[in-house]
């Protein structure tokens, strides 16, 4: 006997957007998180990638919107000491919002919560054991300790995931020495910022925006918000950090000096954080009825990434899981979660790693490397490149029965007319249900699909393909024209 359908095992972002999904696709999941309350420390500062579309197509892009601190809309990302310049672009090719992490974390709290889930703060899994048909997490709570039993369990509780360990799954990679320390500060007396964003000091004189590299490590400088610098520091340190206590201005004061040989005036804090990279992949996302997501299943040595990576991880896995938890998946279907998100974790691992390369180097041939690189990013063509690489847009799942171009692929947000009046695609997906869209009349593969996923019929101006089969993560899983053999097989395959 079960008490609920999926234990999840982490209140992150990762962890309560596989909350919502699972209970858009009806099944009931909970959430254990073993910290009492949200943690304060501030991570990652930041919303980027195909992520953002995804949240759009949920009806949920706009309540993120609102949680936007920073009303200047990032137009340059760095990528590992060079930076991709996007103010060329009418349409960046990759979307970001500064959003702090904890505000994500509550209003996906929120949203998973008005779906029905039950969220537990305080409640620490402890131990791990399953069989053929379940899972049972014990549990220590505040009132005592007790067992909860489940078909599935997921483990979304980060880089040092204890679900991982008990699992027995390995997490090879490398954790690297370097150690980042970031300021967003109000500005002091005593230092001046220039109209090129450099900033005048009493010790230290004139100090440039970007990367000035030392002997002892990187000390960045930039601003988006007027009246805010931003600061970071990139120094080495063997040891291991420990990312609940809280990082101090002393703290940063104390790095810059070392960085930098003197001080640089720091006035109150907006925000200060500090973290260390690692990369690394879990051997595997499922061993048994276990399953990983998000940083539980890798870790990117970059900035920008990861709760992108690992919220997608989310959406591609609840509607396999709630399709087998409900009798009714394909034969299959719950191990292309593993096929398909491990081969897009070690795809941002190769841009992330990428990054480090370029970054790590003070040397004159690291100095010429980057120089070159940052001539290459100049190109309209390499700077569209990179960027799909690193928001995810680029990502192609392999697709049985169609060989269209538009298949493996996510799908636009095309604009529509129906009978009923005007829709999007983002419209028909923010059920999360699997959508056949027939865009040409073809009633014949409309027949084949009734019943097994919402069909719609539909018109576009620009029409990428007849009819679309439209997974509810949103990749296209067939596009086409008559052949009803491919979407027969494609049907099959993911719904069954």
């Amino acid at each position: 006997m079960t008490d609920v359908d999926v234990i999840i095992v982490g209140a992150g972002p990762t962890g309560l957007m596989l909350a919502a999904e699972l209970r858009l696709a009806g099944a009931r999941p909970l959430v254990l998180e073993r910290r009492p309350e949200q943690g304060t420390t501030p991570k990652a500062h930041g919303l980027s990638g195909q992520i953002l579309d995804l949240l759009h197509y949920r009806g949920l892009l706009d309540r993120v919107r609102g949680l936007v601190t920073d009303p200047v809309q990032p137009h340059r990302f760095p990528f590992g000491g060079v930076h991709v310049d996007l103010t060329r672009f009418e349409e960046p090719p990759l979307k970001a919002l500064s959003v702090r992490q904890q505000s994500l974390e509550r209003l996906l709290e929120e949203h998973a919560i008005e779906l029905g889930t039950e969220v537990r703060r305080g409640h620490e899994v402890v131990g791990l054991r399953q069989d053929d048909e379940s899972v049972t997490a014990e549990v220590r709570g505040p009132d005592g300790s007790y067992e909860v039993t489940a078909p599935y369990l997921v483990g979304c509780d980060g880089g040092r995931s204890p679900v991982r360990s008990m699992a027995g799954i390995g997490f090879p990679g490398t954790t690297y020495p370097e150690v980042n320390r970031i300021g967003q500060v109000k500005i002091p007396d005593g230092l001046t910022v220039h109209d090129n964003g450099d900033i005048e000091t009493p010790e230290l004189g004139r100090i440039e925006a970007g990367f000035t590299r030392t002997d002892t490590g990187v000390f960045a400088l930039g601003s988006l918000t007027p009246g805010i610098v931003f600061i970071q520091t990139t120094e080495d340190d063997p040891g291991e950090l420990d990312d609940d206590v809280p990082m101090t201005l002393a703290e940063l004061g104390d790095s810059i000096r070392r960085v930098l040989g003197g001080d640089v005036p720091l006035g109150d804090p907006v925000r200060l954080s500090r973290y260390q990279f690692s990369a690394r992949q879990a051997e595997r996302y499922r061993e048994g009825r276990i399953l990983l997501a998000g940083d539980a299943a890798h870790l990117l040595p970059s900035t920008g990434t990861a709760i992108n990576v690992g919220m997608s991880d989310s959406v591609n896995l609840a509607w396999k899981l709630a399709a087998e938890i409900q009798g009714r998946a394909p034969e299959g279907l719950l191990d292309t979660y593993h096929a398909e998100r491990h081969a897009a974790g070690a795809r941002a691992l190769l841009q992330s790693r990428a990054q480090v390369a370029l970054r790590r180097g003070h040397d004159e041939a690291a100095e010429a490397l980057r120089a070159v690189f940052q001539e290459l990013l100049d190109d309209e063509q390499a700077a569209r490149r990179l960027s799909a690489h690193v928001a995810g847009t680029d990502t192609r799942y392999p697709m049985p029965g169609s060989g269209h171009p538009l298949a493996g692929m996510f799908v636009p947000d095309l604009a529509l007319e129906t009978d009923e009046g005007p829709t999007s695609v983002a419209e028909l997906l923010r059920t999360a249900r699997p959508v056949l869209l027939d865009l040409a009349g073809r009633p014949e593969l409309r027949e084949l699909a009734q019943g097994r996923v919402d069909v719609h019929t539909a018109k576009a101006e620009d029409r990428p393909a007849d009819v679309l089969l439209i997974r509810p993560d949103g990749y296209v899983a067939w596009a086409g024209d008559t052949d009803a053999d491919g979407l027969r097989e494609a049907l099959a395959t993911w719904f069954g």
